[in-house]
């Protein structure tokens, strides 16, 4: 049966309670439970295969759930996705890179929620798109194919799509991956502006030695959240060795 309440914790940013997923015989989440509060970045961290992919899409509504609930603002997922309070970077995108559609038009995509009926773009879009681009370092490539930026600069745009969104909470699933240092500091720069302005960044990445500079707090999972705590916490090797399997002494070195 599953589990959904009317009542989300109170406070809760992003509520997510006794949460199990199942794609036929594997289970991808099991019983999964934390909350996040607004104005934060969290980490999500886990090996290859603990749930954090499907984690963020159980939150979206793109999985359902076997058991448990989420609560996003206190909203169930469909309605948050349905208002915009939660904005999705996935890690890849399923994007034809050869379409011709300008950086600009793929960030007013993060607006189509809020368009009317004629879904024809107000000045106040326009304004919202341009505040996206100028926040991810590429006004200067707004006009320009998308496929045609590099991997970083692709990152970036559909970061930008998100904001431009201007949800309350913002998923990014490994948005360090395959970027160049400048990309990683932009978005880290950006992710903690983000919180301090209010907005909750839930945020899966490998990049552990960056985990401090990155985070308020992090998430260990492995299909069960092992712990929810500081990163240095997170970071102890007896608690990653829980996490990827490694001998403690082999996490310490």
């Amino acid at each position: 049966m599953i589990l959904d309440p009317p009542r989300a914790v109170v406070g809760a940013a992003l509520e997510v309670r006794d949460l199990t997923v199942r794609y036929g015989a594997v289970t991808a989440l099991d019983g999964a439970t934390f909350s996040l509060r607004t104005g934060r970045v969290t980490g999500l961290v886990g090996m290859n295969g603990s749930g954090k992919s499907t984690l963020f899409k159980a939150v979206m509504g793109l999985v359902r759930p076997d058991a448990g609930h989420v609560r996003v603002q206190g909203l169930s997922t469909e309605q948050a996705r349905r208002r915009g309070v939660v904005a999705y970077v996935p890690q890849t995108e399923d994007v034809d890179w050869t379409f011709p559609v300008a950086v600009r038009d793929v960030v007013l995509m993060g607006r189509y929620g809020r368009l009317g009926l004629a879904r024809r773009p107000r000045r106040a879009d326009h304004d919202a798109v341009d505040a996206a681009l100028a926040r991810v370092d590429l006004t200067d490539l707004a006009d320009r194919q998308i496929g045609a930026l590099s991997g970083g600069q692709r990152k970036r745009a559909f970061v930008a799509r998100g904001l431009a969104q201007e949800a309350g909470v913002l998923l990014l699933d490994e948005p360090f991956a395959g970027v160049d240092r400048r990309t990683e500091a932009t978005l880290t720069a950006l992710l903690r502006e983000l919180a301090a302005d209010g907005r909750t960044v839930l945020v899966s990445t490998h990049d552990l030695q960056s985990l401090d500079e990155l985070c308020d707090d992090a998430v260990l999972l492995q299909r069960r959240v092992l712990l929810h705590a500081p990163p240095a916490e997170i970071l102890r090797p007896e608690n990653l060795a829980r996490a990827f399997g490694v001998d403690p002494a082999e996490a310490a070195s």
